[in-house]
């Protein structure tokens, strides 16, 4: 094929394009590298194929989707003048008023005949431009598949077999001359529907309730039914044939006609320019970052009230995996949260590796060792681990609550909530966020508008989930950006911005100095109360959380001492002397005296009964505490009874016994087998070493710049092979199959003159398997029964042995053949 010569196949056009231009194909189609194919006849045949098709429509914006449409309802091949005039109309309906949109489509759509062009479902000169047939199929009208465009078949499609005496009927009505030809009698009617002004007298004679009934039909869908009487409406435009039967009671009004009523337009409005986003409103800059600051520092703070909650051992794992109802809303009672944003946090934590199935029998999801690695971490660094996990997850908390396609719940956790096109849908709205100036928070419907029109094909969604669930991730996308602390008061944060453009280190070192230091102290009120004025450093809090229960959050922390709370510290190897010491180390105020006394009051009852098991025993060295426990009622379910004078044994566990004498006003320790009193520390239950949950691709992965330079070099490599015009073998050393045929002897001189003269040969050889193959070598060296040589097909230099090479053949000089 000359370099001038128009390209006759898909095959033919990838072939005439250079090497960047098919690593283009290659990076917007990565399903077609998988495998690499072994030359562009199979990349040709791949980039045909129906899945493959619908995945590259998928990801076209709308007017490169129109585009496709439009040429899917043009004569194949179309000119581009055709093309440009269904998008454009023939300017003959509206007179100056679509001047604009024509005007924007006619600048818009060599770049979108580029696009389509680039991915391989355009190919062919601007004068001969082919829809690739998958394309074609899937785009076209049908009954069954109306086509976007809401056009009908053409005259020609819609006549198949219909009597000549039909169509002579139709053109007498029509007051076209009769015909017996049905083919002269199709192209006439054609001809006529195309013709604007013969059109327009033969409607001028329409019944005002035959314009009414085109009007119905001329923007889709182009198909109705028909009783066996039609209305003299219906039937004068039957008998015309701008309706034409479908079957006994439908009919269809042909694509020539729609068009006439069109004005030539495909579409009822084109969309050559995207949507632009539209400012809800402005803000400061800096109180745009202050706000997404606070907000990440909450972030952070939740996820580590979930985790520490779970910290001894979370819920259970449901039998069909995930959280339960129960379990959630506890969670959600817990962080004071409703339940969908508990159902966030807590896939957050998960996809962040913090949060894992400890793996045992009885199942329960627990802290993994990352944790503690993540807590031993700057706030700032803290920060930008969950936000780098968010951003690539597939999983989808927003689903959590709803149903699957089988009708089923879908639980946080569980297995069902990955939804591959979530990454996308994130990046691409933060990307959005990002093209808006400083302080600018986006109007959420135009953003939704702009997504549906770069991706108008990817709403669809599984049963049961909705109509658009590009449109929900988007939303949920604001939501979680919110609360995360992407975002502040609406506003793509400056910190996120660094994230999304420069990396961890450039978003850490921004948000670093919005974040609230922490304090070495608290301030001790009369109430019994202490405040903690900001966050606390982290012995500090953890110590702080066992001396006393949290009251109330916000901007100060209230934290509240009950003999409860107390208890628990000294429960936990606190002596009252190092309580004292521990409060009056971290206090800007004087310690009170009623939690002086109150840690002084809980620590002389404490460990003054002594429990341990006999199935269970209560020993104090004062007789008349025992006497006036066996006094108490509240006793009675214990079962107690003396064995001395200082111990009552019981027929309760130990630590039932340990409750029940707390709840009656004692303070009791459990003591060992050997009389010493037992510490109860918080258990802190921990996973096996887990990994974070991988994503789930949407499709092949985009390759890289390696590997596509590689794929490429080998598909031209294998063409090369296919293609490559060789020599007719001498008679009698070919047989029917396709591998040359020759001696041993005739191998071994033409590979040995090939390596001398540094020419490639053609060869037929059989591999270890028994699978035979054609290739193109270029002999290096031939030595000890082996062949060493650049293998044209593989791209690669390999070596051959020489009694499986079926036979070898010269290839033809330039100009023969």
């Amino acid at each position: 094929m000359g370099t001038t010569t128009p390209p006759r196949t898909l095959a033919e056009a990838l072939r005439a394009r250079g090497d960047e231009s098919l690593a283009g194909l290659l990076r917007a189609r990565p399903d077609l590298l998988n495998p690499v194919p072994n030359d562009i006849t199979q990349l040709a045949t791949r980039a045909g194929t129906r899945a493959s098709v619908v995945r590259a429509l998928e990801h076209l914006d709308r007017f490169a989707l129109q585009t496709a449409e439009a040429l899917a309802v043009a004569p194949d091949p179309a000119p581009y003048a055709t093309l440009l005039s269904l998008l454009t109309g023939d300017g003959l309906d509206d007179g100056e008023q679509r001047d604009d949109v024509g005007a924007a489509v006619t600048a818009a759509l060599p770049g979108a005949l580029a696009t389509l062009r680039e991915q391989a479902l355009v190919w062919g000169e601007d004068e001969r431009l082919r829809l690739v047939r998958t394309a074609r199929e899937l785009l076209a009208p049908s009954p069954q598949h109306p086509s976007p465009t809401g056009l009908g078949p053409t005259v020609a499609e819609a006549t198949a077999g219909m009597s000549p005496g039909r169509l002579q009927e139709i053109l007498v009505a029509s007051g076209l001359p009769a015909t017996h030809d049905p083919v002269s009698a199709v192209a006439a009617l054609s001809a006529l529907f195309t013709d604007r002004t013969r059109m327009a007298e033969l409607l001028d004679t329409a019944p005002v309730e035959a314009l009414s009934v085109l009007d119905r039909l001329v923007w889709g869908p182009p198909y109705g039914e028909v009783t066996p009487n039609p209305t003299p409406p219906v039937k004068w435009l039957r008998d015309r044939g701008l309706l034409l039967p479908v079957s006994t009671r439908t009919v269809v009004l042909p694509r020539e006609a729609a068009l006439h009523l069109r004005a030539g337009r495909a579409h009822r409005v084109p969309e050559p320019v995207p949507p632009a986003v539209a400012a809800a409103a402005e803000r400061d800059p800096q109180a745009v970052d202050r706000a997404a600051a606070g907000q990440a520092f909450t972030a952070l703070s939740t996820v580590e009230e979930l985790l520490k909650l779970w910290n001894g051992g979370g819920p259970a794992i449901l039998r069909a995996g995930g959280l339960s109802v129960r379990e959630l809303k506890r969670t959600a009672t817990a962080l004071d949260v409703p339940e969908p944003i508990a159902a966030f946090w807590v896939e957050l934590a998960y996809a962040a590796g913090l949060l894992a199935t400890d793996g045992e029998s009885d199942e329960r999801y627990a802290p993994t060792p990352a944790y503690d690695e993540w807590l031993d971490l700057s706030s700032q660094d803290r920060w930008t681990h969950l936000a780098t996990a968010w951003l690539p997850a597939t999983r989808v908390p927003g689903l959590v609550g709803g149903q699957d396609a089988k009708g089923r719940a879908l639980s946080a956790l569980g297995p069902e909530l990955d939804r591959s096109a979530a990454p996308e849908v994130r990046r691409r709205v933060l990307a959005l966020f990002a093209e808006l100036p400083p302080g600018t928070a986006p109007d959420p419907e135009t953003l939704l508008r702009r997504l549906r029109w770069e991706r108008p094909l990817r709403g669809s969604t599984p049963s049961g989930e909705g109509t658009d669930l590009r449109s929900r991730l988007a939303l949920w996308t604001l939501n979680e950006s919110e609360l995360l602390g992407i975002t502040g008061r609406g506003a793509l944060s400056a910190q996120a911005r660094a994230l999304l453009n420069e990396g961890e280190d450039a978003a850490a070192a921004l948000l670093a100095p919005l974040l609230p230091e922490p304090l070495d102290h608290v301030l001790l009120q009369a109430d019994l109360t202490a405040v903690a004025p900001g966050p606390l450093e982290r012995p500090l809090a953890e110590t702080l959380s066992v001396l006393a229960d949290v009251e109330s959050k916000g901007g100060a922390t209230v934290y509240r001492f009950t003999p409860g709370s107390v208890r628990r510290a000294l429960d936990a190897g606190q002596a009252a002397a190092d309580l004292h010491a521990f409060l009056a180390a971290h206090s800007r105020t004087p310690v009170p005296q009623p939690l002086s006394y109150l840690i002084d009051d809980v620590a002389r009852r404490h460990g003054h009964l002594r429990i341990g098991s006999a199935s269970a025993y209560v020993r104090c060295d004062d007789e008349a505490v025992l006497n006036e426990i066996l006094a108490d009622r509240r006793s009675t379910g214990l079962r107690l009874r003396r064995l001395a004078p200082t111990v009552l044994a019981s027929q309760a566990d130990p630590g039932s016994l340990l409750e029940a004498l707390r709840e009656m006003g004692y303070a009791p320790a459990a003591e060992s087998a050997e009389g010493d009193v037992l510490i109860t520390r918080a258990g802190a239950r921990r996973t096996p070493p887990r990994t974070p949950p991988t994503p789930v691709p949407e499709g092949p992965p985009v390759p890289d710049a390696t590997l596509l330079g590689a794929a490429v070099r080998a598909i031209r490599a294998g063409d090369t092979a296919a293609t490559v015009v060789r020599k007719e073998p001498a008679e009698g050393t070919r047989t029917s199959d396709a591998l040359p045929r020759t001696t041993s002897a005739e191998t071994l001189a033409t590979v040995q003159a090939a390596a001398m003269t540094g020419s490639a040969v053609w060869i037929g050889y059989v591999n270890a398997e028994g699978a035979a193959s054609q290739r193109v070598i270029a002999p290096v060296r031939v030595e000890g029964g082996f062949v060493t040589a650049f293998d044209h097909t593989a791209d690669e230099v390999r070596t051959f042995a020489l009694h499986r090479i079926t036979g070898v053949a010269e290839l033809a000089e330039d100009g023969e053949g």
